[in-house]
């Protein structure tokens, strides 16, 4: 089971695992930011412990709505198996990926 937060305006922070049928959770989550037009939005995966295809889509989803706006999605704090299933689908080279907040609210 995973908790989705919106501890910041701009931040939404995942928390368990992201699977089928915890990833229409992330997807409204994100859905009431990508409305704002959010000049940029941030993902807290700190708190992940797994993602899977479904997840990875609704993310790419959220990456490419809020693209066309001209906004910026970036990810950080991804533990090491979550940020290899990134590598995997070498999602690593789309997403803006940053370790912690701080340095995620600097680049972004």
């Amino acid at each position: 089971m995973a908790t989705v937060t919106v501890p910041e305006p701009n931040i939404v922070a995942l928390e368990g695992e992201i699977d089928l049928h915890e990833s229409p959770n992330v997807r409204e989550a994100l859905k009431g930011l990508i409305e704002k037009k959010l000049p940029r939005i941030l993902v807290d995966l700190t708190g992940t412990s797994y993602i899977d295809s479904s997840g990875l889509a609704v993310l790419i989803d959220a990456m490419q709505r809020i693209q066309s706006y001209g906004g910026k999605l970036a990810l950080f704090g991804l533990r090491d198996n979550v940020r290899t299933v990134f590598e995997i689908a070498r999602l690593d080279q789309v997403f803006k990926i940053y370790l912690d907040k701080n340095t995620a609210l600097t680049a972004v």
